[in-house]
């Protein structure tokens, strides 16, 4: 058995200056050769890179431009932050959003090896908006939450064709930026063209929850129900579906029953939790959003990282990953286990939401008390 680990960081830079640059002249000589490779450079021009931006999501241009002065000004540099027409690239994935009368939850699994993850979770405000989320291409995101409430996440959508699109990345980021409730973000992502096929759920502080198919080149079909996996329902053909089990997957997410709360601990359990990361395909992290308290719970092999918009803490960790241990039963309280301690913090005992346990417990859907911990 072979360990494999990813090196977390969250940072907080409300506009992008040095902490960002050194992310840049960390990563960049890792996708320079990425870009290259795939083609790249036989891109659109700079030129056309940013018009597309400029027509598309202008209120994105002074953030996008700042960026490329720290990355040094280089015309590939300017290319790949534009994330117009990029290379391929590809993943996995699992997501589900939940309401009820009195609460929200989106949670989504990041399925990928570990070497292919930045591993980035970036708190920032650089339109005014306080935006923060796990990163990937340096500054698009996988999943994320804004001041308003709004949480947003994304699935490879299962194929390789490409259309005249941006990364989906820099779109997430553009929604968080400029959009308050589920209805704006669907307007969005059913005018801002994706490079591929992506699927994307979304849920806001209202309680509001959606699902979107993004097909390459711009298009999109809103679902019935706000998960998703690695396929879509246009009859394409998924990527590798058997590997992916991605099928698999989706049947179990719409099995899903509970409180919102309580999703989270139903994506650290097989089918949802996948351990094949030598493979290249194991649950690097789940990410549980909670729109109304405006928080991320960032969960680990060893326990949870938690932030909220309001009290955001830089701070690094360090996770190792061992294949072949999805299918032993995950125990309720992973939630409550600080990385530092192995135990359930009971000082914050006072801030159990003891309405809530009593309405699960009428409901039978009553858990060990340590998971209803803040």
């Amino acid at each position: 058995m072979t360990d494999m680990s990813l090196t977390f960081d969250a940072v907080s830079e409300a506009s992008p200056g040095p902490k960002w640059a050194a992310r840049w002249a960390r990563s960049w000589p890792a996708y320079e050769p990425w870009f290259v490779a795939r083609g790249g450079d036989n891109g659109p021009s700079r030129a056309v890179c940013r018009a597309a931006l400029e027509r598309h999501m202008p209120e994105l241009i002074p953030t996008y431009d700042r960026l490329v002065t720290l990355a040094g000004g280089g015309d590939r540099a300017a290319r790949f932050l534009s994330t117009w027409c990029p290379p391929q690239y590809l993943g996995g994935c699992s997501l589900a959003a939940v309401s009820d009368e009195n609460d929200v939850r989106l949670v989504r699994n990041y399925d990928l090896s570990p070497n292919l993850n930045e591993g980035l979770m970036l708190h920032t405000a650089w339109t005014g908006r306080r935006v923060m989320g796990m990163v990937e291409f340096l500054w698009g995101l996988s999943d994320g939450i804004n001041d308003a409430g709004l949480s947003i996440a994304l699935a490879y959508g299962g194929r390789t064709q490409t259309g005249k699109g941006f990364g989906i990345t820099t779109i997430l980021r553009y929604v968080l930026e400029t959009c308050e409730t589920v209805d704006q973000a669907l307007a969005v992502l059913d005018r801002v063209p994706s490079h591929m096929a992506y699927n994307v759920v979304i849920a806001d502080a209202a309680g509001r929850t959606a699902s979107v198919e993004l097909y390459p080149g711009g298009g999109a079909r809103q679902m019935p129900e706000a998960i998703a996996t690695n396929h879509q329902s246009d009859g394409s053909q998924a990527d590798r579906p058997a590997f992916t089990r991605t099928h698999e997957r989706h049947a179990h997410l719409r099995t899903l029953r509970g409180a919102p709360r309580s999703l989270s601990h139903q994506f650290r359990r097989a089918p949802l939790l996948q351990d094949r990361y030598t493979e290249g395909f194991g649950t690097l992290f789940t990410a549980a959003y909670d729109p109304k308290a405006r928080a991320l719970d960032l969960i680990l092999p060893e326990g949870v990282w938690a932030q909220t918009m309001d009290d955001f803490t830089e701070g690094q960790r360090i996770v190792t990953y061992r294949s072949g241990t999805a299918t032993q039963p995950v125990p309720n309280n992973i939630t409550t286990i600080p990385a530092t301690t192995g135990q359930p913090d009971w000082s914050a005992a006072g801030r159990i939401d003891w309405m809530q346990v009593g309405r699960d417990y009428a409901s039978g859907q009553g858990r060990a008390i340590e998971t209803y911990l803040p």
